[in-house]
């Protein structure tokens, strides 16, 4: 199974949505759509999101959200832990979309970043 953390407002998320479609239909694997905006991932699902993709808390967030700001996220001393809660609480600021199949993830930024793990 595949699983994508989606919002369908953004395009690169939906071009990635756009190339699972095309593979499950290829392979037959099923896609899982989470709109991680209407069911958030909790901090114990965004650390094992950060484990299978292999990069730091602050590689997930989007900086450049008002919440990123107005949280004083942009401080180096926050360590994953407090990054991640931040984005467990204000789903907005993480990195979208994000792909997992397996134990792998990736941030499929662009959209065709998604054929790693396929």
């Amino acid at each position: 199974m595949i699983t994508i953390y989606h919002n369908p407002r953004c395009s690169k998320s939906r071009g990635a949505c756009d190339l699972l479609a095309q593979s499950a239909a290829a392979s037959g694997e099923t896609v899982q759509v989470i709109e991680y905006l209407k069911t958030p991932p909790t901090l114990a699902q965004l650390q094992v999101l950060q484990k299978q993709l292999g990069v730091s808390a602050r590689a997930m967030l989007r900086d450049g959200e008002p919440e990123y700001q107005a949280l004083g996220l942009d401080d180096p001393s926050l360590d994953d832990t407090a990054l991640l809660s931040a984005v467990a609480e204000h789903p907005k600021l993480l990195q979208r979309p994000i792909v997992v199949r397996g134990e792998r993830a990736v941030i499929a930024r662009p959209p065709q970043k998604v054929e790693e793990i396929l």
